[in-house]
């Protein structure tokens, strides 16, 4: 093994120059093998782990192969570490369960707009009803969409309104999207909705600074939507200060379907935007007064006056992972400009997620973190590589007669690769989270990309400069117009046959071996770096995982089945819109069907009647009851019974009962059903002993303080 080794050590020897980048790489692994644990480490465990790799660096070589695993050893425990720290350090009280007809009064501490209505999230909540919880087990924030004829709000109001409340929702399936996960970093107790118009009982002002920019972008959201109230004026507001919600669902769907979502959300091209604009504004303008500018380095100052335009429009964005990243980006670019150093890109990305994941840890998890960084580490890994085609191209196009042609011809050229690029880049992504693939995002980009760029954008920022002035509605309307253009686009290529398609859920471990793969193939420059396509190649080989036969969500009240087909039907009396849609997506279908069967099915006894569904698969006979009295029928008839209803004291007869007690205990349940076994696995012992999860023995109600405070 020796000949192996030595080539790898060359290999590693001669790409020393980008060690570095493999940082955040192992910080973003400790945090993601967190997740992973079946149940909380002890907060010690980081550190100490920490502690002993520090250790092995300080006794290796210096610059040796050695030494930089050991970084990476302390990167990664850090990023245990902290990541268990944070999570610790918010918890918070959570409802226990459902509580209806509550006065709730409390502190707006966000406002997001809906494209029907508005949505609060409430702090200092005091909670009046049957079954609220003491004092000291009330949620510190809680969510509430607020009817329609909601009065005129801002933060800091204190508001109070009758409403129903519940925990948040568990994952769909076991395996789905956890909220109850991500309403733990937000700190999040209940959400609902009122159930008549909310009431400003005191007027108040934001305190401090991020209530005050969160306040500002409320103001500023409400005073687009009353310029543009339909669906252009949502997405104004979410590509100026980010407000997402108030896109319109049609709309929001449009632009999935057609690859468009990412000019949605803010970030490289806002920002770019942003800092190209303040810098040439304060370039140019110190450039007219000679004697200024033969003082002061205009570049620089124009640098300075540029970062703290970026930061102040992240902020005002409400800072999303992807405007982070971007700024992060551009604040070490302009730094490089005050320090007269030359950026390297890739090193650009590095520094940024670090920053990224050392104040939200959390965030690596989450979808827009991980299509946001793919986008760009696969863009500027591949503009490296092509370095010497595009240099030959300029060279030929120098000594060419018609030089405007090739000029047109490599900005086409580049917008196509650009756009497939990016699109191979976060497609596994889009397919593990969304389950959906956009397939001609290449036609879509081509038109709304350079639309966003040259006439939305621009007026947007010409928009934000009037708002002070109130004479925001000059620059808005034709922005809208734009918008109009861009949302017709988005519509034309979602409705073309095969635009998007729907994928079953891809197993972890795909992501896994996609992201490994990936990262080898962008980070590396010898040929070496080609050994993350087959890597990548395994991944997208592994395949979707087996879908289960049965399914009942969370909190017992819906239930399902998997047809001989692969279809998912609803088999009870309820119909949850979003729990449904999610199992069908997770097996590659638009949408659940309402259960039904044949003639002859119907003769065999099969098929749901009055709150009973009978259903038979290979040996297995199954009852799905969702009425009290025709409990007892089902139990005399079958070997699997799923109930809404509480069953397992009254229900003898059959080999497994599930009923809603089980659903409250251990979260949404699916059941895989072959000719001798069923297997059986729940939301809740999918996550683990972790203290997001309800009734976890980890759960925490009150936040862990650093020492001394």
């Amino acid at each position: 093994m020796s000949n192996p080794r030595a080539w790898i050590l060359e290999q590693l020897e001669a790409e020393r120059g980008r060690w570095m980048l493999w940082l955040p790489v192992a910080l973003g692994l400790g945090i993601a093998l967190y997740y992973e644990l079946p149940t909380e480490p002890a907060l010690w465990l980081g550190p100490a782990l920490a502690a002993g790799s520090v250790l092995i660096a300080f006794l290796a070589s210096a610059g040796s192969v050695a030494r930089a695993f050991a970084i990476g050893a302390v990167a990664a425990s850090s990023g245990l570490g902290l990541v268990a720290w944070r999570t610790a350090s918010l918890a918070a009280p959570t409802l226990t369960r459902p509580l209806f007809s509550l006065n709730v009064e409390g502190r707006i501490a966000d406002i997001q707009r809906l494209p029907d209505g508005v949505r609060v999230v409430l702090e200092a909540v005091r909670l009046r009803g049957n079954g609220v919880p003491p004092p000291e087990m009330m949620p510190a924030k809680v969510r509430v969409t607020l009817s329609r004829g909601a009065p005129p709000l801002a933060i800091g109001d204190r508001l109070l309104v009758l409403a129903n409340l519940s925990p948040p929702a568990g994952p769909a399936a076991p395996g789905a999207f956890d909220f109850q996960r991500v309403a733990w970093y937000q700190q999040l107790g209940a959400v609902g909705y009122a159930l008549a118009p909310a009431t400003v009982i005191e007027r108040g002002k934001p305190d401090g600074f991020v209530r005050t920019i969160d306040s500002l972008r409320a103001d500023l959201a409400a005073r687009i939507l009353h310029v543009l109230p339909g669906p252009a004026g949502g997405v104004v507001a979410s590509l100026l200060v980010g407000e997402q919600t108030a896109v319109d669902k049609d709309v929001a769907q449009a632009m999935r379907d057609s690859g468009l979502a990412h000019i949605l959300s803010i970030s490289g091209l806002h920002i770019v935007f942003v800092v190209g604009l303040v810098m040439g504004l304060v370039r140019y303008g110190i450039a007219l007064v000679p004697p200024l500018a033969l003082r002061i380095d205009a570049k620089k100052v124009a640098a300075v006056l540029a970062l703290m335009a970026a930061l102040f429009y992240t902020a005002l964005a409400g800072a999303p992972v992807p405007a982070q990243r971007a700024c992060a980006m551009a604040a070490f670019a302009l730094l490089a400009i005050l320090l007269d150093r030359t950026a390297l890109s890739l090193r650009l990305v590095a520094w940024s997620a670090v920053i990224v994941l050392v104040i939200a840890p959390e965030s690596l998890t989450g979808a827009s973190f991980q299509m946001s960084f793919a986008a760009v580490v696969a863009l500027i890994a591949g503009w490296e590589s092509a370095a010497p085609w595009r240099r030959r191209l300029h060279e030929r196009a120098e000594i060419s007669r018609h030089r405007w042609m090739w000029r047109l011809g490599a900005a086409l050229g580049a917008s196509l690769l650009t756009t497939l690029i990016a699109s191979v880049a976060t497609g596994a992504f889009a397919a593990y989270h969304f389950n959906r693939l956009s397939l001609l995002g290449v036609v879509a980009n081509l038109l709304g990309v350079p639309l966003t760029g040259f006439w939305i954008m621009p007026w947007g920022l010409l928009a934000m400069l009037l708002m002070p002035f109130g004479l925001e509605a000059v620059a808005l309307v034709p922005m809208g117009w734009g918008v109009d253009w861009l949302n017709a686009i988005a519509f034309r290529v979602a409705a073309w046959p095969e635009a998007a398609m729907l994928v079953p859920s891809l197993p972890e471990a795909s992501l896994w071996l996609l992201t490994a793969g990936g990262l080898w193939l962008c980070l590396w420059r010898r040929r070496w770096r080609y050994a993350g396509l087959p890597v990548a190649a395994i991944g997208l080989m592994l395949g979707p995982p087996p879908a289960p036969d049965l399914l009942m969500s969370e909190d017992g009240r819906v239930l399902g089945l998997r047809d001989e087909r692969g279809v998912v039907h609803v088999a009870s009396a309820r119909v949850d819109r979003y729990v449904s849609d999610s199992w069908a997506r997770r097996q590659g279908q638009e949408g659940a069907k309402r259960w039904t069967v044949s003639a002859d099915e119907q003769a065999a006894g099969l098929g749901c009647s009055t709150g009973l569904c009978r259903w038979r698969k290979g040996p297995w006979r199954i009852a799905l009851v969702s009425d009290d009295k025709r409990l007892a029928e089902a139990c005399g008839s079958a070997d699997i019974v799923l109930s809404t209803v509480d069953a397992q004291a009254r229900c003898r007869g059959p080999r497994l009962v599930i009923d809603r007690r089980d659903a409250w205990k251990d979260g949404a349940h699916a059941l895989w059903l072959d000719d001798l076994n069923v297997r059986r696995e729940t939301a809740n012992g999918r996550r683990g002993d972790r203290p997001w999860v309800p009734n976890s023995s980890m759960r925490q109600t009150a936040p862990v303080k650093a020492p001394g405070a």
